[in-house]
């Protein structure tokens, strides 16, 4: 009997905010919460396999793109929920409790969203290793420490 550790896909280990190399460590210091800046704190590098999180200065830029860009797919899916479901009219103002509801539900999950975006983003640019355990991971060749954080 084998003793490994059940294999984590890629798709859950983007949704859990795992190391995108070793698909074990945790990306951010702290859990889930609605304090953005702790909410936003991630670890250097992953606590297990030791790959950096922030490769180069600005890294995260683009994260704002794409959490705009699930935020549009949820406003659409509960759109279309919603359509399907209750139906819209102006006259009784369905089409208002769809708007405040889904601008609830939004920022409800803000805090999540805002995680996802970053682990989603890093998975692109850093890929899984299975034998994370005997190679090193990669030093990023941009990483000016004085500017870090400096965005």
């Amino acid at each position: 009997m084998k003793n490994e550790q059940p294999h984590r896909g890629y798709a859950l280990s983007v949704i859990e905010c795992r190391c995108p190399r070793c698909r074990e460590g945790k990306l951010f210091k702290y859990p889930l919460s609605i304090g953005l800046k702790r909410n936003m704190q991630m670890n250097e590098r992953c606590p297990v396999c030791r790959q950096v999180t922030d490769l180069e200065v600005g890294f995260y830029y683009g994260t704002g793109y794409v959490s705009y860009v699930i935020a549009l797919l949820i406003t659409i899916l509960t759109f279309l929920i919603w359509y399907l479901l209750i139906g819209f009219s102006f006259q009784d103002r369905r089409f208002l409790w769809w708007l405040i509801g889904n601008s609830v539900f939004l920022l409800v999950l803000q805090p999540w969203l805002m995680r996802f975006s970053r682990s989603l983003w890093i998975s692109w640019f850093v890929k899984y290793d299975a034998n994370w355990k005997h190679n090193n991971p990669d030093d990023p060749e941009r990483i000016i420490k004085e500017q870090m954080g400096n965005w």
